[in-house]
């Protein structure tokens, strides 16, 4: 879903940016430097200088990166020495540091969608305010301008191991700074320099550890996981709507859903998702309806029904009446039940697919609960390396410029294998509701594929569960966690690495596809609701209009008029009319009736078979822009 952008700029102090506001400035919000931080930045880089004057060997300032970490830089360019050559205009320092992102800046693919790119630098930037890193203030207010600007670096999406870091994408952002490059601005594709000249800003010329500074940190994984969490937040709640919905369909039972039976299992999503399911049924008298007032779908016929407006209906029904003769032993049942069987059968539970949506739901909200936490730490963490320390006390300087490993993303990588484990569970739940929902075994009375078919020519929602079943195997087999995979690089001196921004890209795209699954359970759930609906309303409106006899004409096995029985029987009948006469008109939740209604905006009723193809986009669209979450959540507020 697409955040408008803040009014206010973001303010970037290295400690407090928050995951909502990095998707605000991925989608356009501005931000600026904490002035009250700017010292420590400056602080560091001034070390830095004076530690290369004194001629301090230090990792990626005065020595080489990676495996040419024990070559030390020398006092001048050896090249220089060659007949006829030119001498460089940089120093050994500068050309260290432009080196190591114009080498670096090697992925390839289609590049990534502008948010992401812009939640890289913000990350980036916001890392890099911590004042451990030995990045000049101005360098930091170029990069900070360069977004604020409008200017997306073109950063292609494969290419990234993870560690150090993101190094070749975050060297596709920095290059752009230096001049090189590609750029997206103002709707075109440019090479750096004009995109830069365009937007009035300089190119920049690194000093010590700046390129190591811009490049080493899990921006790219980062910015991936925070968006797809942003989605995923969104699609957990549609998958509790979607899942009311088709609750509602079936004339579910709540029982499942008590606050006293979670709280003898408290995992927080399980009990989070029982209380959303209470809420966003409340107010239904389809859900605990009572078994025997549920109908059985019958194809119409033209003698189905005995008003004209009746006739309008597009489909019969009825129930199959339980002899006296087969009630030995089941008298204390048939006095609590009436004796007719609909579409509902007399069972005490639901299906999986129904009754454990707490269990399943939640735990895929306690998997996303579980990244959010991770990733909300990362945010505020410091992920380059070395990691300066300008004010310790030491007493060489091995001890103030420390080379760690902020830069391995696994602590993300392995909370992304976990989300992406936990997608295709929803996933797959989804579309066991809406294969449950089309099937006429198991759709408790509804029709086939949900369409009347009465000439036997039309396959309605048939199809429909073939696209979600396509899409679920899809999802199923990217899950398998890329962070199992480590493949040493730079010749063995980085020897272990995550695989955390192959993870959090897919995870992104995933998050896509859980929305294309749970649109499709909304469409289906939809047309479910309506036949339900209007069902068990034709059997009520009948019970209300007519006589035990009418009625008695739409029950089958009943005995004929003459017989012992049938008297017991019509009183029978005239039990299930008094009954289905005074009920209230049969609804769903007013939650399920607000997505409900939102979604006949877009999609009508499916009475004859048409192309369903735009039914299905506009129901992916529903989901994927909010438009149905956020009606429901609008409606329930009023």
């Amino acid at each position: 879903m697409r955040r408008t952008p803040a009014l206010n700029k973001i303010r970037l102090d290295g400690r407090s940016l928050t995951r909502s506001q990095l998707v605000a400035v991925a989608y356009g919000a501005q931000v600026e430097l904490s002035a009250e931080q700017l010292p420590a930045v400056t602080r560091a880089a001034d070390f830095l200088a004076e530690q290369v004057r004194r001629e301090e060997p230090i990792y990626g300032v005065s020595t080489g990166f990676g495996s040419n970490a024990d070559r030390l830089l020398g006092a001048h360019h050896l090249r220089d020495q060659l007949p006829g050559a030119k001498r460089s205009p940089e120093t050994l320092h500068e050309e260290l540091q432009r080196n190591l992102i114009v080498t670096h800046a090697v992925c390839v693919g289609e590049p990534f969608a502008p948010e992401i790119v812009r939640a890289m630098l913000c990350i980036r930037i916001n890392t890099l305010m911590r004042g451990h890193s030995g990045i000049r203030v101005q360098t930091l207010q170029a990069l900070t301008q360069m977004l604020n600007a409008g200017i997306v670096p073109v950063v292609p999406q494969l290419g990234s191991v993870g560690a150090s870091g993101d190094l070749a994408p975050l060297s596709h952002l920095a290059i752009v700074l230096l001049g090189g490059g590609e750029a997206f601005f103002e709707g075109e594709r440019l090479p750096g320099a004009q995109a830069l000249a365009r937007a009035g800003l300089e190119p920049v010329k690194l000093s010590y550890k700046e390129g190591l500074a811009l490049n080493n940190g899990t921006a790219q994984m980062l910015a991936c996981g925070v968006l797809a969490l942003s989605k995923l937040e969104d699609l957990l709640d549609t998958a509790d709507l979607a899942a009311a919905m088709t609750i509602d369909a079936f004339a579910g039972r709540l029982g499942a859903f008590a606050p006293e039976v979670h709280a003898l299992r408290p995992h927080p999503g399980q009990v989070k998702v029982a209380e959303n399911l209470r809420g966003l049924l409340d107010g239904s008298t389809l859900a605990d309806i009572p078994y025997h007032l549920v109908p059985r779908f019958r194809p119409w016929l033209p003698q189905s029904w005995d008003t004209e407006a009746a006739q309008q209906l597009s489909f019969d029904i009825g129930w199959d009446w339980v002899p006296f003769s087969q009630r030995h032993g089941r008298e204390k049942f048939y006095t609590r039940f009436r004796p007719f069987r609909g579409g509902k059968k007399h069972q005490p539970q639901d299906s999986y697919s129904l009754r454990c949506i707490p269990q399943v739901h939640g735990a895929v909200r306690d998997a996303i609960a579980q990244a959010a936490r991770v990733l909300e730490i990362e945010l505020n963490s410091l992920t380059d390396n070395p990691i300066v320390f300008p004010d310790a006390q030491a007493e060489h300087v091995e001890q103030q410029v420390i080379s760690a490993g902020h830069f391995h993303g696994m602590p993300l990588a392995l909370a992304m294998s976990y989300v992406k484990a936990a997608i295709p569970v929803l996933a797959s739940i989804s579309e066991r509701r809406l294969n449950k929902l089309v099937d006429p075994a198991t759709n408790d009375g509804l029709p086939g594929f949900l369409i009347g078919n009465e000439d036997a020519t039309e396959s309605g929602h048939m199809i429909v569960q073939y696209t979600a079943a396509a899409i679920v195997n899809d999802l199923a087999s990217r899950a398998h966690p890329a962070s199992v995979y480590s493949i040493p690089t730079s010749a063995n001196a980085e020897d272990h690495v995550s695989m955390g921004a192959n993870e959090a890209r897919h995870v992104l795209a995933m998050a896509d596809d859980l929305g294309k699954v749970l649109a499709l359970e909304l469409y289906t759930a939809a047309q479910a609701l309506d036949l339900r609906r209007d069902m068990i309303n034709a059997a009520r409106d009948l019970a209300d209009r007519a006589d035990a006899a009418t009625l008695a004409a739409k029950v089958a096995g009943g005995p004929v008029a003459g017989t012992d029985d049938h008297a017991g029987f019509l009183a029978e009948v005239e039990g299930l009319r008094a009954e289905l006469s005074a009920a209230e008109e049969f609804r769903p939740g007013r939650a399920v009736a607000i997505a409900h209604a939102k979604l006949r905006e877009s999609i009508a009723f499916l009475d004859h078979d048409r192309a369903l193809d735009g039914d299905v986009a506009a129901a992916v669209q529903l989901v994927r822009d909010g438009s149905v979450l956020s009606a429901v959540r609008a409606g329930l507020r009023e």
